[in-house]
């Protein structure tokens, strides 16, 4: 099928045509662009094109995609069967890794990003007897119902629904703070310290474009939460093992870690890890009931091991980060050339360009940002072959397979895409 007649089928099929929203590229205009197959740094559409990727399944796909060795443990994996409902060799050996490289003192594989989060929440109440959640606006922790809030008017607020089929009653046991703001965070506390269950944070903000952690604020995470006797959680769904073998590093005081992406290796994964006493309520240890049919699936197991196998030596790390930071000096570089009010920010090999002057320290500062240009930038980029996330609010992904000769054509597209973008 080629892109027209795959559009066309979608669209009687799903809602919207996509699976998920931000493939329907309503965020800057155009309509979803049907990917076939993908090799190293490029993806091809169902026309044949290709494109330099930096969406990169939105992060997993540190080593590119289709990396042989990662291809070879899915292939070997599915020939000895593809799902039992039981514990399997592949399990422990995935969790091992992850236990060594994390200290995570116990964990639980689930199926999704939103899985993890979700039962960390479960597990913050029943360890603590406390119902509120503190989040931070701008923060995507998956789309269960609790945490699809956003932020009231106030500065510290219990949060309002942000999604039809949310009842108030839920969202409301949700405070949306603003992101780098520890008066907020102690404001919060001072009020309602010990109703709090947990707090739960993106200790890097890469859901609102890449937002880095200012060190007051992290220095209000550290010490708030376990003065009150409330859990922090942290959500490394994106930043685990993406800059380096292990967690991002930042807040290494969490009490439970949720973690996606890069241990999957590009298949559908999860996982919750933390304190022993705490992962101890889960069932069948505990009180706190959580199940999955397909959790710790043989081949998500297989594809996660490899990927880590690949990534321990480090040199993936090496070449992403590099590559990012060529990017992100040519990107630089042309912006000023043209002349045009963007930023970038980078850490790693994670990267946003802002149309905004400078970069932003919070949603509030993001949402600023002039997306209807953004939308403008992303069509010039993508008609001259370079896929970026169809969002201003989406992170870019540099991934070790990415070479000089793609960076380089993708700043010279930049470079022409800029100026037509506020032509």
């Amino acid at each position: 099928m080629d892109n027209a007649h795959t559009l066309d089928l979608a669209r009687s099929l799903f809602p919207g045509g996509v699976n998920s929203p931000v493939r329907s590229f309503q965020a800057v205009g155009g309509e979803p662009l049907p990917i076939a197959r993908g090799g190293g740094a490029q993806v091809f559409d169902a026309d044949g094109r290709p494109y330099v990727d930096f969406v990169g399944a939105f992060g997993p796909l540190l080593l590119g995609h289709a990396h042989p060795a990662v291809v070879e443990a899915v292939q070997r994996a599915a020939a000895a069967g593809t799902a039992f409902g039981a514990l399997t060799p592949g399990e422990v050996a995935l969790g091992q890794r992850i236990q060594d490289a994390t200290g995570l003192e116990r964990l639980r594989f689930v199926n999704s990003g939103t899985e993890a989060t979700m039962t960390a929440i479960r597990l913050a109440r029943a360890a603590t007897g406390r119902e509120f959640v503190v989040k931070f606006d701008g923060c995507y922790h998956g789309h269960s119902d609790g945490l699809l809030a956003r932020a009231g008017s106030g500065v510290a607020t219990l949060g309002l629904s942000d999604s039809a089929g949310v009842p108030p009653s839920v969202a409301a046991l949700t405070a949306v703070l603003p992101y780098n703001d520890p008066a907020a965070l102690s404001a919060w506390f001072a009020a309602h310290a010990d109703q709090t269950a947990a707090v739960i944070v993106e200790p890097m903000a890469a859901n609102m474009g890449l937002v880095l952690p200012e060190e007051p604020f992290l220095a209000a995470l550290r010490a708030l939460p376990r003065a009150h006797g409330t859990l922090l959680v942290a959500d490394e769904v994106i930043t685990g093992f993406r800059l380096h073998y292990g967690l991002s590093g930042v807040l290494p005081e969490a009490d439970l870690v949720c973690l996606g992406k890069i241990i999957g290796g590009g298949l559908p994964v999860g996982a919750v890890g933390g304190r022993a006493d705490v992962m101890a309520l889960l069932a069948p240890e505990g009180p706190v009931y959580q199940a999955g049919t397909l959790s710790g699936n043989p081949l998500v197991m297989a594809a996660g091991a490899a990927t880590l196998d690949v990534l321990f030596a480090g040199t993936p790390y090496l070449r992403a980060a590099e590559s990012a930071r060529h990017l992100e000096d040519g990107l630089t570089t042309a912006i000023r050339r043209a002349g045009v009010p963007a930023s970038v920010v980078r850490c790693g090999s994670m990267l946003t360009l802002f149309w905004r002057s400078t970069p932003p320290r919070d949603y509030t500062e993001a949402r600023q940002s002039d997306t209807a240009a953004f939308g403008r930038f992303h069509r010039a980029m993508r008609d001259a072959g370079v896929l970026l996330p169809p969002s201003q609010f989406e992170t870019w992904f540099v991934s070790a397979a990415h070479s000089e000769a793609n960076v380089d054509a993708t700043v010279e597209a930049a470079a022409a895409a800029l100026r037509a973008a506020m032509a």
